[in-house]
């Protein structure tokens, strides 16, 4: 296919979604998959070295143009809408679920000492966090894990590239101290 790129690329912009590899052949019905990566690869290098506005990245298990961090401002501007924000207590459940899933909303409450359906509640209508199904358990508990909505959310590729405990730790010793 002489112009695999130019659709690869096309399938890229029409999606508002990450799309995978598996999806872009199961459109494109012929390629193989080492030919698309090899596109893919090639466009985001093109993007990286043009210095555009926007580059192509992996996220949530496929591919997605994203916009430069540094032309928030004036995206945020042209949207006149504020970034979605997440309570303290969303945040810490949040990352409970990421790091634990699957989780039960009782080890959830146990681990942070305080009733979380709201919190919930919130995080699934944002779709951030997803019902997995039920543990065999008395009452047959819901178990909660992320969605694929909380890694581009977080800009992450799969749940390998949330911070090890040792990352933590060293941002720990390298944040600036609030006690002065």
């Amino acid at each position: 296919m002489d112009n695999l790129k130019a659709i690869v690329e096309s399938l890229l912009f029409a999606s508002d979604t990450p799309i995978t590899i598996d999806k872009i052949k199961s459109v494109l019905e012929a390629s193989d998959r080492k030919a698309i990566r090899e596109a893919l690869t090639s466009l985001a290098e093109e993007y990286e070295s043009s210095n555009r506005g926007f580059f192509l990245t992996e996220v949530a298990g496929g591919f997605q143009f994203r916009t430069r961090p540094e032309c928030r401002e004036w995206i945020r501007r042209l949207k006149e809408t504020r970034p979605a924000r997440l309570s303290r207590a969303a945040l810490e459940t949040l990352a409970i679920i990421a790091y634990k899933q699957p989780v039960l909303r009782s080890d959830l409450e146990y681990l942070r000492g305080v009733d979380c359906g709201g919190t919930l509640r919130t995080l699934l209508e944002r779709k951030l966090i997803r019902a997995l199904g039920r543990k065999n358990l008395p009452g047959r508990p819901i178990i909660y894990g992320t969605t694929k909505q909380f890694l581009e959310l977080f800009d992450l590729k799969d749940l390998t590239g949330l911070p090890t405990l040792q990352d933590l730790k060293d941002l720990g010793e390298t944040w600036p101290n609030d006690s002065s």
